[in-house]
This record gives C-alpha cells, structure tokens and sequence, in this order.
C-alpha cells in the first residue's frame, strides 16, 4: 500500500470533528478534546537511547540556520564551505573546530562522520548527496531533491542500492498550519480534499535590476554569478508541493503550465537553465483525480513570508493568511488559534522553541536525528521529496510548450 492510500485510510478511519469543536479550539483546548490528535506532530524523541549520530555540515549560507547540535544525540563533528566567510559562520554556529576547504576533503580526510547535511546549491545537490551516499554516510539535503529528471532517477537509484537514509529539509511540511491541516485530514475534519492551492512568492529585487550587484544571492564577491542567477521558479517548487505532499500524501501525475518574464531583463536573456520565466503558474491533476494550483512567482510585490496554502474539502476548508489561520464550513468559519508544537515531545527539552521558516527548522532537525537513532525513514523521505520535485520540472518542460498538458514520471519506492 502506498502512502498516499495510508493517508486516506487512515483519514476514513480517523473520527470527524465537530464544527463546534474545531472553530472553538485553542492550543491548550486541542490537546484535551481530541485526544492530542490536532497535536501530533510524528514520532517522540527517542530519549532512552545514548547513541550519538556525527554529522558533517556542508553550506555556510541556509545550511548554518539548523539545530542538529541543539539535539543530545547529535555532534557536529565537521563543517565545510568553499568561502571562507561561510566556514568561518559555521564553525561559530555549530562550536566545530573541523574546518575543511571542501567536501571533496572532508570525505577524504574525516573518519568520523555518520551522515552530511547538503546545503550547497541547489544544481549541486544530487551530486553531492550521491558522494556522500556512495561513502556510506545518511544525507539530509536542502530543497530541491534535483532540477532534471536524470537526477531524479539517480538519486533514487543510489538511494535504494545504498540502503542509506535520505531526507529533504523542505521547511513546508513542518510549517505550523501544515502541521495543523495534516492533522486535520488525518483526523477526519476535512473529508475529501478535492482543491489545494498553494504558493511560494519570494520577490528578488536585486535580479530584476541590471547592475549586477557582488556579494549577493545572485553574484559571487569574486563577480561570478551565483546558482540562483536566473533560476527557474518551477526548479523550486518544493515549498508550494509539501503543502499537497505533505498533507494527503498524494502524487501528481500531470501538470500544464504557463510562464511569464519579461525578456529584456540580463537574468532572463542569458542564465544556465535557459530560464525566460520571473514567475510561473501550473495546474496539476493527483493520482486522486483531484486539483492543484501551485504558483512559484519571482516578480511580485508581497510581504515577507509569502509561502502559503489554502485546502478546499468537502467537510471543511482552511486559508493559510499571512500569522494567521482560518476555517471554514457550509457556515461561515473564524481564526484558529494552532498549538505550540515544539512543546510536544517529538523535540528534546534543548530544542523547544520556536524557529526560522514558519517554525519548521527544529522540526526538520530533531526529525533527521530521531530517524537516525531509530534506523528508520525520515518524514520527507526520499519519495515524497521526489513527489515534491519532479512535478516542477515537468511544469517547466510545460510552460515552455506554451501549457500543454504533460504526464509526470513517478518515482516512488518499488511495490512489494
């Protein structure tokens, strides 16, 4: 049985929720009147355990805004960036003294590592998790999975022949109202979800200008041009799809979709992916037969924070508004006020508290680690990152066939 069948069966399976019940609910009122189903956030910190996972670091940009050595079981034990800036960060960071030039290095040289977290560019990702999967080390990697199908298939390839954990830290899933809406669906509250919209607006002034800027996102101080130069937004769908993937579990099998750019700007006329596109718009069908708009924009005037969902169901429906979180029913719904989930017990006392992307990164952390100690898949395991990634590229492929509707390659683990 696949994940997404669990998901539905366990959400038939699961009793309703009241109107009443759901519009009163407060974070404290939660976790006595639904037996802490709306508080569940995974597995509990396993804390009978002394094993200790070492974990090397790679990436001084995204990659130093992690709580790996916040967690009793994990030890930093080597950091790695090609700037030296960033090394220098890391090291302060995470309180390691192992500095290597490279990860070409640290793999030579360190004997001590038990997995990598890559947080390098995203056109480097597959490649450097593949180095460290082939040395026998678990990988945790930032967003994207990949940005080719190629690299889609051999992640999964080397993933399963390694037999080695894999885990994307797409900051989505552990979102609180995320977190609160796979809550709500596993419960019942929902009913069927046959409507998701969700968005990740992230407006980049500095690529939109025609100086090009050093020592930013997108131009290197040496005056060469960053990763994110000119990056197609559908490369980057992961913080829009894990509000799909990471709710009902679900995988999208085709996806039309259009672009828009305007084309006298450098970042468009001459970057590595050939991208014409600020922002783009898909519409993507699931194996459930049910709907998706997903929007990546690049261009647009919003307020910081701009990823964002709202799931349409047959019982009930939730607006991800920017701080806030409404419901509502065949009568008119109100705010919901979400728990405190990094008060549950799935974090150790040293990691309670709230942190960077909507309050996910604790959770992304401790999640890796847990799953580790307990020689088990992580949630954003291989499969539903590739579920979060391929439908993307494939959208791209789309918009640049002026919106034809496309089937999209699945890559989820062999049946039994």
């Amino acid at each position: 049985m696949n994940e997404m069948n669990r998901n539905k069966d366990m959400s038939k399976a699961a009793p309703a929720m009241s109107r009443r019940l759901f519009l009163e609910t407060s974070g404290s009122t939660i976790l006595g009147a639904t037996a802490g189903m709306l508080a569940y956030v995974g597995r509990a910190y396993p804390a009978q355990t002394d094993k200790k996972i070492r974990l090397g670091v790679v990436g001084g940009g995204f990659g130093a805004g992690f709580h790996w050595h916040q967690h009793p079981n994990c030890v930093i034990t080597g950091v790695t960036d090609l700037r030296p800036e960033r090394r220098e960060k890391l090291r302060k960071n995470y309180q390691c003294d192992q500095v290597y030039d490279s990860l070409e290095e640290m793999l030579k040289k360190a004997r001590d590592i038990d997995a990598v977290a890559v947080f390098s560019g995203a056109p480097d990702h597959v490649k450097h998790a593949v180095m460290c999967m082939e040395r026998g080390l678990h990988v945790v990697s930032a967003c994207p999975a990949c940005i080719d199908l190629e690299e889609a298939q051999t992640l999964k390839e080397v993933k399963e022949r390694t037999g080695l954990r894999y885990m994307m830290a797409e900051s989505s899933y552990y979102r609180q109202e995320c977190i609160y809406a796979r809550n709500l669906y596993r419960a019942g509250g929902f009913g069927e979800i046959f409507y998701t919209e969700a968005e990740y607006y992230h407006d980049f002034p500095e690529m939109h200008s025609t100086p090009e800027k050093k020592g930013t996102l997108f131009v290197n101080p040496d005056g060469s041009r960053t990763w994110r130069w000119g990056l197609t937004p559908m490369l980057y769908p992961t913080h829009s799809l894990g509000y799909l993937v990471g709710v009902t579990g679900e995988r999208i099998t085709r996806v039309s979709c259009l672009g828009w750019g305007n084309a006298d700007n450098p970042a468009l006329q001459d970057n590595r992916y050939d991208n014409p596109f600020w922002n783009q718009v898909a519409c993507m069908q699931t194996d459930q037969g049910h709907m998706l708009r997903c929007n990546v924009f690049w261009k647009i005037q919003v307020p910081p924070g701009g990823e964002r969902a709202q799931w349409f169901g047959e019982k009930a429906s939730l607006y991800m508004g920017r701080h806030k979180l409404h419901a509502s029913f065949q009568a008119p719904g109100g705010k919901v006020d979400i728990p405190q989930y990094w008060k549950t017990d799935m974090l150790p006392e040293s990691m309670r508290h709230d942190s960077g992307h909507g309050g996910s990164a604790v959770f992304l952390s401790a999640e890796f680690i847990n799953a580790l100690i307990e020689d088990r898949e992580p949630a954003c395991d291989l499969y539903d990152s590739l579920a979060m990634t391929v439908p993307g590229i494939v959208a791209n492929q789309s918009s640049l066939k002026q919106g034809e509707q496309l089937p999209v390659p699945q890559f989820d683990r062999p049946k039994a």
